[in-house]
């Protein structure tokens, strides 16, 4: 029993198996919450953005092109969580996870979209669709990043322990 209880609390993560895992996670349900923005008229960026240089639009607005841009938004979230538990895992608290989500928002939306042609310009969009966007990669970002810290820093001793009794 005691060797058991040693193993689990020495036991060392993967960090690849972990980055994908959490890409796949993330992808999923903030893919989910873009698609119901879109849905609820939050957001005119379609699901399958990602997708506009290697689709054609007709499809992206049909339900398979929506099915195809959400399972890209994961294969997006897996290399970012990849990117991210290489590079910053050792990063602290909630705040890196922030600055990811809006980094790779000024990545996709401001510097790579004029020669991508994913979406309509920043400044040609509607407050509530560039509002609605920002705040979804914030929180993705946010989930990757804390998640990141829980599992590779010592973020969780600062949790209180469980007393079993």
């Amino acid at each position: 029993m005691h060797e058991q209880k040693f193993r689990q609390e020495n036991q060392v993560t993967n960090p690849f198996l972990f980055a994908l895992e959490l890409g796949y996670y993330a992808g999923l349900i903030w893919g989910a919450v873009r698609w119901g923005f879109y849905w609820l008229q939050f957001s005119r960026i379609l699901p399958g953005f990602l997708l506009e240089p290697f689709f054609k639009h007709p499809f992206l607005v049909s339900t398979a092109g929506q099915i195809a841009g959400w399972l890209s938004f994961i294969g997006f979230s897996v290399i970012a969580a990849l990117i991210y538990v290489l590079l910053c895992r050792k990063l602290k608290g909630p705040w890196p996870g922030i600055a990811y989500g809006v980094l790779w928002w000024v990545v996709l939306f401001v510097v790579l979209n004029p020669w991508l042609g994913f979406t309509d310009p920043v400044i040609k969009q509607t407050w509530d669709t560039n509002i609605s966007e920002f705040c979804l990669f914030t929180l993705w970002g946010l989930f990757i990043g804390y998640t990141t810290a829980q599992e590779f820093t010592d973020e969780r001793m600062r949790e209180p322990k469980k007393v079993t009794g």
